[in-house]
């Protein structure tokens, strides 16, 4: 103890440590933070008293995804073509089927009693189900129709399905230096266009006698495409036939009830009472003679008609409307037909391998009467054609430009027969240009 403290006799307080500045700076930092971390966190009471708000965002719509579409269940189709000697039992066989699965078609479809008629070359196609049964049929009867026969529980659902063609038109111009028909072959025409183009004028221009070297037809026709592939030869819309320099003409005409025919550029049917050759022709081997020295004979007898020779099962045509007369054998005239035209004409058609015709049947034009044969007192298969006008025999081949012309349009019909036709006319006349200016080119034509 100091003098001061003995004299005073006060004890003094001792003293306090002390601490760096640094350490009182981060003690009083520390101290702020808490501070203010305790005022932040809310007691009890406060967050009681506190109302939570509910705040709503916008919801971002989801892109559009696509679905993706199932794809289609392919029908598993067994397609048979029916082959010589099947019947339905065998064609059921190759497309796995049953008996069983026949007769319950047979019996409960509509047009099951049908199926049992086959022809070779018939396409026919089978769905089966998944326990091996028949679920449907179809029968492509051309390839425009098809029958379908759908199962619906224990029957079956017929549907006719008819596809329509597309049509384009064509053209084809000719120049006859030994016939008709090799011209036309020559040309690209099918022979079905070169008999239609015959029998449209064959009323007017015998295709045996007529026709000369240099003579020209033209032709507007159709032809019917299925599927870009061609399926046959339409209609001929328009022709010309120059004869000897006379021109014929003739445009196919759709009336009023849906009837076609071939006119003249005047409105006169191309349809003639009487056609010049009833037989799909291939060469007269006998004109008109009534002092013919007879083949087989070998005497002068009348020839009182005309002979077209042509092979043995050509059909043979009814030359005009009329009712059979006769229709039976002899041994001069083989099988023969007899057909009476009203009240003053007959034709009679000899020597036939097969008549398809009876006494008193009623024929129309160009309806198939026989074919051509070789019975009777014949030297070949042809055609002998006799005209009878009033019982007397007449020349088969002229007496037609003695009788009546076709029917007229009326002068009502003759404006809807210039609006179908007037295109046709323009087109022939372009045809007909261009062919005489390719004629013009070729010096040896």
């Amino acid at each position: 103890m100091t003098r001061e403290n003995q004299q005073t006799g006060a004890t003094r307080p001792p003293e306090h440590p002390s601490f760096p500045r640094r350490h009182l700076f981060v003690a009083a930092c520390c101290g702020i933070a808490l501070t203010l971390l305790l005022a932040l966190v809310p007691s009890d009471d406060v967050s009681a008293s506190r109302q939570l708000v509910p705040v709503t965002l916008p919801l971002q719509a989801a892109p559009d995804i696509p679905e993706e579409p199932e794809p289609p269940i392919l029908e598993q189709w067994v397609n048979l073509t029916v082959n010589p000697g099947d019947n339905l039992s065998l064609l059921f066989g190759r497309a796995g089927l049953t008996d069983a699965d026949v007769y319950h078609i047979v019996r409960r479809a509509p047009e099951g009693k049908s199926l049992a008629r086959l022809y070779p070359g018939e396409q026919f196609g089978f769905l089966l189900d998944d326990e091996g049964h028949l679920a449907a049929l179809k029968r492509i009867k051309t390839p425009l129709e098809t029958l379908l026969l759908r199962r619906e529980g224990d029957s079956y659902i017929v549907e006719q399905q008819i596809r329509e063609p597309e049509v384009h038109r064509s053209y084809a111009s000719a120049r006859i230096d030994s016939s008709l028909f090799l011209a036309g072959q020559q040309a690209g025409l099918p022979q079905t266009v070169i008999m239609e183009l015959a029998n449209i004028f064959g009323g007017v221009i015998d295709f045996v006698l007529d026709p000369r070297k240099g003579d020209v037809f033209h032709l507007v026709y159709e032809e019917l495409y299925i599927d870009g592939e061609k399926y046959k030869t339409g209609n001929i819309l328009a022709a010309e036939f120059i004869n000897k320099g006379r021109s014929y003409t003739a445009y196919r005409y759709i009336d009023e009830t849906n009837r076609s025919g071939y006119f003249s550029a005047d409105g006169v049917s191309m349809r003639r009472q009487f056609m010049l050759a009833p037989v799909d022709f291939t060469r007269i081997s006998s004109n008109f003679n009534p002092r013919r020295l007879h083949p087989i004979y070998k005497t002068h007898r009348p020839h009182r008609g005309t002979d077209y020779a042509a092979p043995r099962g050509t059909p043979v045509f009814a030359a005009g409307d009329g009712r059979v007369t006769e229709a039976g054998y002899t041994k001069a005239n083989g099988n023969y037909v007899v057909i009476q035209h009203g009240q003053a004409y007959t034709t009679k058609y000899l020597h036939l391998h097969k008549r398809r015709v009876r006494k008193g049947d009623r024929v129309a034009q160009n309806q198939v009467i026989g074919t051509v044969g070789s019975t009777g007192a014949a030297t070949g298969p042809h055609l002998h054609y006799e005209f009878l006008v009033n019982g007397v025999h007449r020349n088969p081949r002229t007496i037609h430009k003695k009788l009546p012309k076709g029917k007229s349009l009326t002068e009502q019909e003759m404006p809807r027969f210039l609006a179908q036709t007037q295109g046709f006319q323009l087109q022939l006349a372009s045809i007909r240009q261009q062919q005489l200016a390719l004629n013009q080119t070729e010096p040896n034509r």
